[in-house]
C-alpha cells in the first residue's frame, strides 16, 4: 500500500543532521486568547498567532488547526499542548496567521465514527465545526488574509475534522493535512476533495485511530484521479503528529500550494 515508508527513513536521516527548529521560550504568548460569539449566541474559544509583521497592502496565509479529543475543554489552553509549537518556530520562515479552536468537552468537530468501517458525513456539520466556518469567515473579512491561501489542518479528532471541513467546504481551502484521521471515503466525497492537494500522515500501529482509515481516505481519492501525499510511518502509534509537525518538509509544502481559481 505504501511506497513512502522508505522516504520516511530517509528523510528522518536527512533531518537527523539538522538542528530542531526551536521558538522562543515564552512561544505560547505568540498565541493570543480570542473569543468568537456567533449571531446564534453560541460561542467558541480560540488561539491566534499573527505573522510577526504585517506590512501595508501584504496578505498573508491562514491556517486552521484542529485539536485532537484530548484537548477539548473550556480553559482555551489545553489546544496548545501538540504541534502549534512547532507552528510557532516557524513564525518568521512562514509567516501566517495561525488559529486554533477549542472544541467543548463532549462535542467533537465531526459526526464520524472512527469505528465505524464505513465513513458518512452526516448532511449538516456538528455545531463546533459550524462555528469554525463562522469564524472563518469573520476573519477573512477583517485580517489581510490570502484568500487562495487558506490551510486546514489537525491531529487525531482534528484529523477528522480536517476531512470534514475540506469535505464539506473544499471551495474554501488551498491544502488539507489530517494526521491520523480519517472522514468520508464515499466517491460523492472525493469529487469534492479531489480538488485540495492533501498531505496525510498516519502510524501504522495506531491503536486508537486505525490506520485503515487514512489509506481508505488515500484510495478514494487515487480512484477519483489524484495522487496525495501519503507518509504511512511504520512502527509509530497514535501519535504521529510529532513526526509530521516536526517534518520541515511539510512546511515548505503547505506554505507553497495555492487554491486554484
Amino acid at each position: 500500500m505504501n511506497h513512502l515508508a522508505a522516504q520516511e527513513r530517509e528523510e528522518s536521516s536527512q533531518d537527523a543532521d539538522k538542528a530542531d527548529a526551536e521558538p522562543p521560550a515564552n512561544w505560547a504568548k505568540l498565541f493570543s486568547s480570542e473569543k468568537f460569539e456567533s449571531t446564534s449566541g453560541k460561542s467558541l474559544a480560540y488561539r491566534q498567532m499573527n505573522p510577526s509583521t504585517i506590512a501595508d497592502g501584504e496578505r498573508y496565509p491562514l491556517v486552521l488547526f484542529l485539536h485532537g479529543a484530548g484537548e477539548r475543554g473550556q480553559d482555551n489552553q489545553a489546544q496548545l499542548k501538540h504541534g502549534l509549537r512547532e507552528f510557532a518556530a516557524r513564525r518568521d520562515s512562514f509567516p501566517a496567521f495561525v488559529v486554533a479552536p477549542q472544541c467543548p468537552s463532549g462535542q467533537t468537530w465531526s459526526l464520524i465514527s472512527r469505528n465505524s468501517d464505513q465513513q458518512r458525513l452526516p448532511a449538516d456539520p456538528y455545531e463546533p465545526m459550524s462555528l469554525c466556518r463562522e469564524l472563518l469567515d469573520q476573519l477573512l473579512e477583517k485580517l489581510p488574509i490570502d484568500p487562495d491561501r487558506v490551510y486546514i489542518t489537525g491531529l487525531s479528532m482534528g484529523g477528522y475534522g480536517t476531512f470534514d471541513a475540506a469535505t464539506r467546504w473544499p471551495e474554501l481551502f488551498a491544502a488539507a493535512a489530517p494526521i491520523c484521521g480519517g472522514g468520508d471515503d464515499s466517491a460523492v466525497a472525493m469529487e469534492k476533495l479531489k480538488s485540495i492537494p492533501f498531505w496525510i500522515v498516519h502510524g501504522d500501529n495506531d491503536r486508537v485511530i486505525p490506520v485503515e482509515r487514512s489509506r481508505q481516505m488515500v484510495q478514494g481519492l487515487k480512484q477519483a484521479g489524484v495522487e496525495p501525499m501519503y507518509h504511512e510511518l511504520p512502527g509509530v502509534g497514535h501519535d504521529s503528529w510529532s513526526a509530521a509537525y516536526s517534518n520541515e518538509a511539510f512546511f515548505e509544502w503547505l506554505f507553497a500550494q495555492r487554491r486554484s481559481r
